[in-house]
This record gives C-alpha cells, structure tokens and sequence, in this order.
C-alpha cells in the first residue's frame, strides 16, 4: 500500500494528534489502524502514527468506526 519513501516524508512532517489529513492514510475503511507491514513505516514511526492516531480519536478528531458501516450494522 506505501512504499519506504513515506518513510522518509513522515519525518519531516509533524506526526501529531492535530494533523488528522495525514492520520487518515493510515486507517483501514473499516477503521482499524494499518499494520507495519502494509505502510512500510519503521518501528518507532508507527509506535508514533497510532499514539496519534489514539489520541485523535480520544480528542474528538478522527472517528472510532466509520458511520456509513455503522449504519449498515443497525439496520441489520
């Protein structure tokens, strides 16, 4: 899904809670957060992309499930 390059750019940004258009590239559709496997980040980048990631959700910024999958849940 990424490459090592995005390795590279997440260093030079910042990878805070507040830079939520970035966060998004590393959830699943279904809202889970991706494995190392599949961003080709190192292990501390994403040790710090899902403390982001778990505080945004906590702050109110980024969702814990994905509405529109929600919705399909109830009206089953």
């Amino acid at each position: 899904m990424f490459s090592k390059f995005v390795s590279q750019k997440l260093q030079q940004q910042d990878l805070n809670y507040k830079n939520i258009l970035l966060l998004r590239k590393f959830i699943s559709p279904e809202g889970k957060i991706l494995p190392r496997r599949l961003t080709g980040l190192n292990t501390k980048q994403q040790r710090k992309i899902s403390k982001a990631i778990k505080n945004a959700r906590i702050m109110g910024f980024l969702p814990f499930i994905r509405i529109a999958l929600y919705l399909i849940y109830l009206e089953t």
